[in-house]
């Protein structure tokens, strides 16, 4: 605990570390906030078109097995960024929460019960106004859960991007080792740990917001 303290005793070493979290919930939020729009859609051609469903999720069932490490060095190659560029971690785990969230997206909207969507199309709404009124919103409790397992798996991840030499939390883990020093590993761990429950309790403020009905079928 002393190093610890020593270790956060210093301003320069507070303000580095409040650097190192904005950009590991920059780069661990993005990609979650983007893969949420990108699975929305391909889960609704899922649901819509059921000869995509298998094609859809077969692909991302196989782009989740691969190693994060492999796919951050591959998308510099690919799209002609820097070594160093964020936007290498951003595209990768915005390709993982995709691929993760695409299936419970998917089956979210399966489930909605046929008799509802039989009535919305009686009252007169259009396929896209249906799909945003009522689909959506009867289908957020799956997607939530998929958004939050989503975002402890992106805050973890960045960490990994520290090896590549990308920013965030895991700094403080690759310089700790690099020097044998024990107070960064252990800040590096809590402040992520922290972050990722922080995410997750607003993610469920979130939640509970969006579908109040839910609260309120609780408390009968």
């Amino acid at each position: 605990m002393g190093d610890i303290g020593k270790y956060l005793s210093d301003a320069g070493t507070r303000a580095a570390l409040l650097d190192m979290l904005l950009d590991h919930v920059y780069l661990s939020l993005v990609p979650l906030v983007v893969s949420v729009v990108l699975a929305i859609a391909l889960g609704w051609l899922c649901h819509r078109f059921r000869p995509v469903n298998a094609t859809l999720i077969g692909l991302s069932n196989v782009v989740y097995t691969i190693p994060s490490l492999a796919l951050f060095a591959i998308i510099p190659a690919v799209i002609g960024t820097q070594v160093l560029d964020p936007a290498n971690v951003i595209i990768a785990l915005t390709v993982y929460t995709t691929a993760l969230l695409v299936r419970p997206v998917a089956e979210a909207l399966a489930a909605v019960p046929a008799h509802i969507t039989a009535a919305a199309t009686a009252m007169g709404f259009r396929p896209l106004r249906r799909f945003f009124s009522v689909e959506l919103p009867l289908a957020v409790p799956v997607l939530a859960a998929g958004v939050r397992v989503g975002s402890v798996s992106n805050i973890s991840l960045v960490s990994v991007g520290a090896l590549i030499g990308t920013g965030g939390l895991g700094t403080l883990f690759t310089d700790g080792f690099r020097q044998r020093y024990l107070a960064p590993i252990i800040i590096g761990i809590v402040l992520t740990l922290v972050l990722a429950l922080v995410v997750d309790l607003l993610l469920v403020l979130l939640r509970d917001r969006l579908t109040p009905w839910a609260r309120a079928g609780e408390r009968l």
